[in-house]
This record gives C-alpha cells, structure tokens and sequence, in this order.
C-alpha cells in the first residue's frame, strides 16, 4: 500500500508570500495615515454649488446626517442653501453628497464610505424671516443666528452656537459644547451630554433650564430676582444674581461634574 506524500512549499514561494503580505498591509497603513493627516476641509471647495427650495408653510426642519451647518433667518422668498463639499475615496465608491426638500423637511445627506475615505460638507441655509426653526444634526456644528421664531437644535456630536435671536430656543448636544451669546429669548433649555454650557441673555427670561453630565454651566442675566435652582455633583456652585423664591422668572441649572455659575451682567 503505498505511502501518502505531502508536499511543502519551498522556502523562498513562503517567503515571496510573506514578503507580498507585508507590502499590502504596508501599503494600506501608509493610504490610512495619509488620510487621516490630511483630513478633508470643505471650506477648500472654493467653487459651492447654490440651490433654492421652496417652503410649504411656515416651519421647517433640517435633517442632515453629517455636515457643519449655518443656519440663517434672512430677507429671501425661498430656502436657500449654499454647499462647500471636498472628499476622496481611495479604496471604495466615489463620494457624493445630496440635498432633497420633502414637505417642509429639507434632507441633506453625505456618501463617503470605503477603506480609505477622507470627506467633509458644509451647508448655509438661509431661511425667509417668519419661520420656526428645528435642526437634526448626526455628526457636525450647528450655527444659528437672527430668529424671532421658535428654534430647536440637536445634533449628536458637534458643538451649537446661537447669536442675535429672541424666539425660544431649545438646543442639545450629545458631545460637545452650547453657547447663546445676545439673545433676547424669554424661554432658553439647553442641554449638553459631555460639554459646557455658556448662556448670555440680553431680557429678563421666563425659564433658563440647563443640564450637563460632564462640563461647566455659566449663565449671565440683566439685573432683576430670580427662583434660582442650582446643584453639581463635582464643582462649585456661585450664584451672584438677586433671589426670590416667589418670582416667575425660574433659573434651573445642574451639572454631575463641573462649576455652575448664575451672575448678573455688568
């Protein structure tokens, strides 16, 4: 009965085999590290491409699953948004971006996927003065400036700013930090997972209700008395500003870990 031969491949096949190995994974760690030390700005794109929307009604919502956004009230007739998009796609389908209005909700939307992909958007929207504002922002900064109507802002991990706005605002953040510089809102809630949280008012509110898991809370009010509430879990806590347990103007702010400050401008 004859015997079974097994065969093994040569030294130098294995070695060649390896060697190919070694130069792929090489290759690939090199187009890694490049991306990601360039990282893509869309600010580069020095051509934006422009389109116009026309809004059912008077409130709208912008849906955007990854891009810096600005969002304005302004003197136009129609929704108006400008796009700065750079990207590259080494090992994978090129990248593209989209922007749709479905009703009143306008979809802005980013492909770039692959093993190497280096992508980045911008969008600025300019809304017609008169409208109610919500944003839903997966993965990106949110800018907002000049509402007299409602505005809410939520995005999942970048930083929210408001300026030069008097309508009730609402604004959250998973990662990152809130600041509402000048404003004349009679109703503020902010509410930030895992950064700080900077409140300027220009009138005396009815509400300021703020939360953070993780960061400071500084919130500056024009002189009157307030139902001030405040705690840290981990921090010091200062509040400067007159109180009255029996006033309708009510002052909430609480973190788990960082300072809370409540003071009187000026």
């Amino acid at each position: 009965m004859a015997g079974t031969v097994r065969t093994r491949p040569a030294r130098g096949t294995a070695r060649i085999r390896r060697t190919r190995a070694l130069a792929v994974t090489g290759v690939v760690a090199v187009l890694v590290a490049t991306a990601a030390a360039c990282g893509a700005d869309a600010t580069e794109d020095k051509d934006p491409e422009h389109r116009s929307f026309a809004l059912p009604g008077r409130t709208l919502t912008v849906d955007s699953d990854d891009s810096a956004l600005e969002v304005v009230s302004a003197d136009v007739d129609k929704v108006e948004v400008t796009r700065w998009f750079r990207g590259s796609v080494m090992v994978g389908r090129d990248p593209r971006v989209t922007w749709t209005m479905k009703g009143n909700r306008l979809v802005l939307r980013m492909k770039c996927s692959g093993m190497v992909a280096d992508c980045a958007a911008k969008h600025r929207i300019e809304v017609p003065r008169g409208v109610a504002v919500t944003v839903e922002d997966g993965d990106g900064s949110v800018r907002a400036r000049g509402f007299k109507e409602a505005l809410r802002v939520s995005t999942s991990d970048g930083s929210v700013r408001v300026t030069d706005s008097t309508g009730p605002l609402t604004l959250h953040t998973a990662d990152g930090s809130i600041s509402a510089a000048g404003v004349g809102s009679h109703r503020v809630e902010a509410d930030s997972q895992d950064g700080s949280i900077h409140l300027e008012l220009g009138v005396v509110p009815d509400l300021v209700k703020s939360r953070s898991q993780d960061g400071s809370i500084s919130i500056t009010l024009p002189h009157a008395a307030y139902r001030v509430t405040t705690g840290s879990d981990d921090g010091s806590v200062h509040v400067s500003v007159p109180r009255d347990e029996t006033s309708s103007h009510v002052v909430d702010a609480h973190t788990k870990d960082g300072a809370v400050t409540v003071r009187t401008a000026g």
